[in-house]
């Protein structure tokens, strides 16, 4: 695919508080960004955003999430996968390094240090991969080796 149809886009983490009204304290938040697969098949990305309601007004935190533990990556400069899915709905937190993500659309994102997103494109249940409408790639950015980790749900 031509460069000039490739969009891409730097995503910073957010952490906001938002006033819930003039009388109640504002609610800390966190932005989820999602990479999931649409009813087409396709993958895509999504945001939702997630309520701390936890901790203290100095250290809000969300509710304890369960996780199905964690890997390690180090990627060198140069890395990139094909078009693939996700096994397993995972977090990836950036580390160090950059971290593209590719649509089959020709969207990218790209992700820095300190930056996340939720891992969520799935295989279609009964549908065969097709390298050409499912998926999404990973490539290494810049100058740096991308260091990352995935913590599964």
């Amino acid at each position: 695919m031509p460069a000039s149809h490739l969009h891409r886009r730097v995503h910073t983490t957010a952490m906001t508080t938002a006033m819930t009204s003039p009388s109640e304290p504002e609610l800390a938040t966190f932005a989820q960004v999602i990479l999931s697969t649409g009813a087409n098949g396709r993958a895509r990305f999504d945001e939702q955003t997630l309520v701390l309601s936890e901790g203290k007004p100095q250290a809000r935190l969300s509710p304890l999430h369960a996780s199905g533990g964690y890997q390690l990556r180090r990627s060198p400069v140069g890395f990139r996968s094909d078009f693939h899915c996700t096994e397993h709905p995972q977090w990836v937190f950036i580390l160090a390094g950059q971290m593209e993500i590719g649509l089959q659309d020709g969207t990218a994102r790209v992700f820095g240090p300190g930056e996340h997103f939720y891992s969520a494109d799935l295989l279609p249940a009964g549908a065969v991969f097709d390298a050409t409408l499912h998926g999404h790639r990973s490539c290494q950015r810049g100058p740096d080796p991308l260091v990352t980790v995935f913590v599964r749900d």
